[in-house]
């Protein structure tokens, strides 16, 4: 309870309103977060506007959203949080003129569909069936807002678009929530993997909506076995990454999830095992939490000794 007094408190004084238990999100553009939220060129027809990539708490954007400028219209993957929708638009306007046609949700988190409402029920939107349930449970998508609830949803792949406009939807199992997708745009060799990979630093994991500290990185190794010719990652948060980049990440995950195990095995409370762990040197780089609050030690240890039975 303290940990979240703490956050919520340093997120008003930046404007900010948010509810961790759901990651339920209010909130609109600051100057902060205006000036970090730029339209990058990934490669040809793909584009990032970036996030709260700088710092999550005073730069707080929502998540890294991608857009694919097709033959038809624009595909776009996230839509960062509430009030961010006009902001969307006058980034892309920057490099088309094409209608906004396609949305897609990486997970159901308010910073990743907060602005799905903003474009209405014209514009298709298309979600893991997982995250569908789960969006379904948020006050954003409840009673009369319940029209703004992706109409499309998909259970372990789809594709959509071809050439140069497909993209791939792969669902590998729960990691970050129950319904994550691991977006890829084959022909450019480019793959937006939301919150599975937010940071570096312990994952943020969601049990209330599925997630698991558990499966993470395993449902990580299956989409890396799985997707082939892919060079580059859009991450949840943080700039632009490698495959080889989402590789470490996969072992670290794995590496606190076998300390985890380890911990319980030999007798730890989770407090114990928590107030103990220090990220291990091999990982350069890579710190214990964000701005020591989303995904800290200490609730990775507690979910992990829950899912391992012990509590």
């Amino acid at each position: 309870m303290k940990r979240v007094m703490v956050l919520c408190g340093l997120l008003f004084v930046g404007g900010l309103s948010i509810s961790l238990a759901g990651m339920q999100v209010t909130t609109g553009p600051t100057a902060t977060s205006l000036a970090a939220t730029k339209i990058e060129k990934i490669k040809d027809n793909l584009y990032m506007i970036t996030g709260s990539n700088v710092n999550p708490i005073e730069a707080f954007a929502g998540g890294n959203t991608a857009v694919l400028v097709t033959e038809t219209g624009v595909v776009v993957v996230d839509t960062k949080l509430p009030g961010w929708g006009q902001v969307l638009v006058d980034r892309i306007k920057t490099v088309t003129t094409k209608p906004i046609t396609t949305i897609i949700n990486t997970h159901t988190h308010g910073d990743h569909t907060g602005s799905n409402e903003f474009f209405g029920t014209n514009v298709e939107t298309i979600v893991q069936e997982n995250t569908k349930a789960n969006m379904a449970r948020m006050d954003e998508f409840k009673g009369a807002k319940a029209q703004f609830l992706p109409k499309r949803t998909y259970r372990d792949k789809l594709t959509i678009g071809t050439g140069k406009d497909r993209i791939d939807l792969y669902h590998f199992g729960p990691a970050h929530t129950s319904g994550d997708t691991f977006v890829v745009f084959p022909a450019l060799r480019v793959m937006h993997v939301g919150d599975v990979f937010a940071w570096k630093s312990l994952p943020y994991i969601d049990p209330a909506n599925g997630g698991s500290v558990l499966e993470h990185p395993k449902t990580l190794a299956r989409a890396i076995a799985a997707i082939k010719d892919v060079d580059t990652v859009i991450t949840g948060h943080i700039p632009l990454a490698t495959l080889n980049d989402l590789k470490i990440y996969t072992e670290f995950s794995q590496d606190f999830a076998d300390w985890a195990a380890a911990q319980v095995k030999a007798g730890k409370t989770a407090d114990e095992a928590a107030a103990a762990y220090k990220v291990p040197a091999k990982f350069v780089g890579y710190t214990p939490s964000v701005n020591g609050t989303f995904g800290s030690p200490k609730d990775n240890t507690q979910i992990a000794f829950r899912e391992l039975g012990k509590k």
